[in-house]
């Protein structure tokens, strides 16, 4: 494994995935990651989404940057946060609503677990 890596697509893989049909609550969206880094609970990498919405419910803490496309997160209190390329933003353990993806989505992402 080399001690730089570019965080780019073409450094590993695409995982193609949905939401589980219980999580599912509009369209059908089509989730790709490229999962650049994974070592001792820690996941970095680059992840899209084609437009839809789901129920999210995070146990790990998330740091992303939104690369293009428009969402909304929604959390289970009603608050809407929008996101639009150039964002960044934490999600904690704990947090729980929706994620809708307006426009398709690509986000680089750190995961702690």
């Amino acid at each position: 494994m080399p001690l730089f890596e570019r965080l780019t697509p073409a450094a590993a893989e695409p995982e193609i995935d949905r939401p589980a049909p219980e999580k599912l609550l509009a369209g059908d969206p089509v989730f790709t990651t490229w999962n650049v880094e994974e070592v001792d609970g820690l996941y970095c990498g680059i992840w899209q989404s084609t437009p839809g919405k789901w129920r999210i419910s995070y146990d790990e803490w998330e740091y992303c940057r939104i690369l293009e496309g428009r969402s909304v997160i929604t959390g289970e209190d009603g608050t809407e946060y929008p996101l639009e390329e150039g964002d960044s933003f934490i999600l904690r353990p704990g947090f729980k609503g929706t994620w809708e993806v307006l426009e398709t989505t690509r986000k680089d992402y750190v995961i702690r677990l």
